[in-house]
């Protein structure tokens, strides 16, 4: 530390490290490939439980700060390091059906599926829990020439398709979800279960054919 100021050492400790944590994450994240774009966070303290200027926010902290996500989702570490430094506290968030989709389930199912999938011996890709919800990362299957097959799904819809698989959300193109290290409504953090560790992802129908079972 010799020869560098006191007020550069200063800073740097006054630095909190889950904010270092959430940009180290995003750029992992462009990294490996996955567009990433900012997303509103919860507020803990005022009148407002979100970031955003939404009075009665829905989802507070688990949607995208603009609403031109869709294009300004990028893997350029550049930009995505400097909205960061802009805005320390946003929380990430990843398209979907770009280069993965996502099956967002209760918790129970979620964990009961991952413990029979590794019981198995299986691979069931990167999976992280979001609170009461589990999100197993997929294979996108892009835009399939039979679209009656998939639907897009945004966060607060419960496609009706699989009736035997209740609470099921399927998030394919045009539909996002919130990443770790994100913090939660609830003030805790999403985390990874199963983190991403650079093999191909799964087939989208062999992991919902777990979560049906």
């Amino acid at each position: 530390m010799v020869g560098v100021p006191l007020a550069r050492r200063t800073r740097k400790r006054a630095r909190p490290a889950r904010i270092d944590s959430m940009l180290d994450s995003v750029l992992q994240y462009a990294a490996v490939g996955w567009p990433v774009v900012q997303g509103a966070h919860p507020l803990s303290q005022g009148p407002r439980a979100c970031s955003c200027d939404r009075v009665g926010c829905p989802d507070p902290g688990a949607h995208p700060l603009s609403p031109a996500w869709q294009l300004q989702a990028t893997t350029d570490t550049t930009l995505l390091t400097r909205w960061w430094q802009a805005e320390p506290e946003a929380n990430v968030i990843l398209p979907t059906g770009r280069v993965f989709d996502v099956f967002d389930v209760p918790l129970p199912v979620g964990l009961s599926a991952l413990s029979r999938i590794d019981a198995a011996g299986a691979h069931p890709g990167p999976v992280a829990a979001n609170g009461d919800r589990v999100l197993f990362y997929v294979a996108t299957r892009g835009n399939p020439e039979d679209e009656d097959e998939w639907w897009s799904c945004q966060l607060d819809c419960d496609p009706a398709t699989i009736d035997d698989t209740p609470g099921l959300r399927w998030h394919c193109r045009d539909s996002y979800v919130l990443a770790p290290p994100s913090r939660l409504a609830a003030g805790q953090p999403a985390a990874w279960l199963r983190p991403p560790d650079g093999r191909p992802l799964p087939d989208p129908l062999r992991i919902l054919e777990w979560l049906a079972d």
